[in-house]
């Protein structure tokens, strides 16, 4: 099963979630719900590599994927998943480049 940490303001978390809802695959953790789920979310951003990049940009870094492995990615095709073309909502940053 895919863990897919997201966020409902989140453009980019909410076309994956629409994808993912519903699918046994798919375990989906909003981080904006509950505290023990963000300091879940937190700890992984803050170890894994995988998120080095986002951090240099100042995003989030959601939504996250936790695969069946336990690797970490932030690309939605990797996890099974399409990727948001066009927009939903206000991106996450300021700059509008999303979470």
């Amino acid at each position: 099963m895919v863990k897919i940490y997201v966020m409902a303001t989140c453009p980019d978390c909410v076309s994956v979630k629409r994808q993912a809802e519903g699918d046994k695959n798919y375990q989906l953790v909003d981080i904006g719900k509950n505290v023990r789920d963000l300091k879940e979310f937190l700890l992984l951003r803050d170890s894994n590599p995988a998120f080095d990049a986002v951090k240099a940009k100042g995003s989030i870094g959601i939504p996250c994927f936790v695969l069946d492995d336990g690797s970490v990615t932030l690309s939605p095709e990797e996890a099974g998943l399409k990727s948001r073309k066009t927009p939903e909502m206000a991106a996450c940053n300021i700059d509008g480049s999303g979470c």
